[in-house]
């Protein structure tokens, strides 16, 4: 088996729920906290079922397929109707699914999107059992490598470590709160880093209600081996730093979001597919958040992911502000 790019994460199927759930907003000594409550007691009717595929592994397996790219994904399901459901939705992506199958496929349950947030009940299941002997055989340019645990994270970090390998990887905050140790044997063999900013934080010990400027974070970054990192920052953008310049790409003014799942998968699955097309930094990062705002737009994690074609007239039309500078001189808004 050969491949442009093989992805490695969870899969899993997600259920979103629309249901008349409230929003409540508490005050503490240290932060606000927002909480989606349900009275307790009550059976609850659900509005609107949509049930999707998801999961970072499959979510970034249909990013670089629909962008003209041979992808394979390797991770675990389980051996029932939910892994068959994603098997079948990966075939229909033309993407070979490369795992193993045993025990019970990941499910999520996507509560009630309310002002442009959701809330998520993640059970992992099968994703977190990818043993050394699940691995067959293959040839790829890239891995990207999303969230995985347990033993699944082990069996991924031997085959980075391998070399044979360009690797982007974009961790989730269950990796990140282990910190660069934790995490060393990936990131000393990444090409591309991608993270937001509450796991930035995470990552290298800062506390996020607290969190120093970008700028800070950037030059924290600076000092591991890989050549590309980004932190996104949800409402306030992306930044991305080459080791030369640092990037602040903007959102689009006309942007209506529906519901962000997926947002993150977008646009670093996206990102590193452009920086595999040879495209600059810059470019990259306008066509990675046009596709993750086509995500973000509507509801499921990967449903309205562009095409190659897609992309670049929805890139052509969509106005952009990316600034431009460096750890020395950021852009304005890195500093805060």
């Amino acid at each position: 088996m050969k491949f442009d790019v093989v992805t490695v994460g969870s899969a899993a199927v997600d259920y979103f729920a629309d249901t008349d759930s409230e929003l409540i907003r508490i005050d503490t000594k240290t932060r606000k906290i927002e909480l989606i409550a349900f009275p307790l007691g009550s059976k609850l009717l659900i509005r609107e079922l949509l049930v999707l595929t998801g999961g970072g592994g499959t979510n970034t397996a249909v990013s670089f397929a629909r962008l003209g790219f041979s992808t394979g994904y390797l991770g675990k399901l389980g051996d029932d109707g939910n892994g068959e459901f994603i098997i079948d939705s990966l075939a229909k992506e033309g993407i070979s699914f490369i795992g193993a199958r045993e025990g019970q496929t990941g499910m999520s349950i996507i509560l009630d999107s309310i002002n442009d947030d959701r809330s998520i009940l993640a059970f992992k299941g099968a994703n977190d059992q990818l043993h050394p002997s699940d691995v067959p055989e293959f040839e790829s340019q890239w891995i990207y490598m999303s969230s995985m645990l347990g033993q699944s994270f082990d069996t991924v970090t031997d085959l980075v470590a391998s070399g044979r390998y360009k690797v982007a990887f974009n961790p989730s905050n269950y990796q990140t709160v282990r910190g660069y140790d934790g995490l060393k044997q990936v990131i000393d063999h990444c090409t591309i880093l991608i993270m937001n900013r509450e796991e930035a934080c995470e990552f290298l010990g800062f506390t996020y209600s607290k969190s120093p400027s970008i700028a800070v974070l950037m030059a924290e970054m600076e000092k591991l081996p890989p050549k590309i990192f980004g932190i996104t920052d949800g409402a306030g953008g992306v930044y991305i730093f080459d080791r030369t310049h640092l990037y602040h790409g903007k959102p689009s003014p006309d942007l209506v979001i529906a519901e962000t799942t997926g947002a993150g998968d977008a646009f670093s699955s996206t990102f590193t597919a452009m920086i595999m097309k040879g495209l600059s930094v810059k470019d990259a990062i306008h066509y990675a958040m046009t596709n993750s705002e086509s995500v973000i737009s509507h509801k499921g994690a990967k449903e309205i992911l562009l095409t190659w074609e897609q992309l670049q007239k929805a890139a052509s039309s969509t106005p952009r502000s990316i600034d431009v500078g460096d750890l020395q001189t950021p852009p304005p808004e890195a500093s805060n």
